[in-house]
């Protein structure tokens, strides 16, 4: 038996929440939250017997043997540390941090713990991005054209549940991370990338619209289109382009180009990304092994990102 700790009892707190009560391996001791009372309730729906509003309240607690981090981007990568250097294993959702040095911090703090560090990176756990995973691995399939967007409407600093957030989100350093890191993982090694961002929000300091363009050493590309002044439904599709099919994934739903839904022949398998995603977690410390998006298998994507940062900051200086 796993025992773990929640930090940050938000909207993705709370999806691991739900799922982490379907992982018999797992169980959740502690719930944290700056918000105490926030943690007290999350702690009281899913059975979890501590609530604390301070992370290192909780990391002396010889019944805790990991902690999943679903805090605010810019805690990411000190957490991380934190949590490694008090022995415990640790899961960041994504983004891992918002910059490369951030990113690599956790990357030597991992080496140096000899604990597990696994990053978030949920694309890679979601079902029809597997299925697709497995048929372009054996040959089946050969992606020509990976087409993404990611659509949302945040002209306020608000999270996922409409609630004001303490902190501002990232078209580039979170929402980019996903599709960059899954390209390469379908794909191979990005060798060209470009990106070209929008007008910088007056209030919250961001561009709110942005376009990445991929070139991965087989040759597919992959074309990403980023805003959060889409006026409509939020989330993003990925259009796989292949030699001989052309398949549409959104989160656990995979269709036909022509809208037809795929079998994904899970069997007992989850269906749900973010589930898979913990599943793999508690698996590979119970195992003793590296995750399937451990910290270091990740960091070709916080690298790019690092990049293509510095090259939209040279064109617009």
């Amino acid at each position: 038996m796993i025992g773990l700790a929640l930090a940050g009892a938000g909207a993705f707190g709370e999806k691991h929440l739900g799922v982490l009560a379907n992982i018999s391996e797992a169980r959740v001791v502690a719930v944290v939250d700056a918000d105490l009372e926030r943690a007290r309730r999350a702690a009281a729906a899913h059975g979890a017997p501590v609530a604390a509003a301070r992370l290192e309240d909780v990391l002396g607690r010889a019944d805790i043997d990991a902690v999943i981090l679903c805090t605010p981007t810019p805690l990411h990568s000190s957490q991380a540390i934190t949590c490694l250097g008090a022995g415990k294993h640790v899961q960041v959702e994504i983004p891992l941090a918002d910059n490369l040095a951030d990113a690599e911090a956790v990357i030597e703090a991992q080496k140096s713990s000899g604990r597990i560090a696994m990053a978030g990176h949920t694309r890679r756990f979601n079902p029809p991005h597997r299925w697709l995973h497995t048929r372009i691995a054996d040959s089946r399939l050969r992606l020509q054209h990976l087409t993404v967007q990611t659509l949302f409407f945040r002209r306020r600093n608000l999270n996922a549940l409409g609630q004001p957030r303490t902190w501002t989100d990232h078209l580039l350093w979170h929402h980019a991370a996903h599709t960059v890191d899954l390209f390469a993982w379908q794909a191979g090694e990005i060798i060209e990338a470009h990106a070209m961002k929008g007008p910088t929000h007056p209030e919250l300091g961001i561009a709110m619209d942005m376009s990445i363009q991929l070139k991965s050493a087989s040759g597919a590309l992959c074309t990403l289109a980023l805003s959060f002044n889409n006026d409509g439904p939020f989330g993003t599709d990925f259009r796989y382009i292949c030699d001989n099919g052309t398949f549409v994934a959104r989160y656990d739903d995979l269709l036909t180009g022509e809208g037809g839904a795929v079998d994904l022949e899970l069997g007992a398998g989850p269906a749900d990304g973010v589930e898979a995603q913990d599943r793999e977690f508690v698996a590979s410390i119970a195992e003793g092994r590296a995750p399937l998006s451990a910290v270091e298998q990740v960091m070709p994507c916080y690298r790019l990102l690092d990049r293509l940062e510095r090259q939209m900051a040279a064109e617009a200086a």
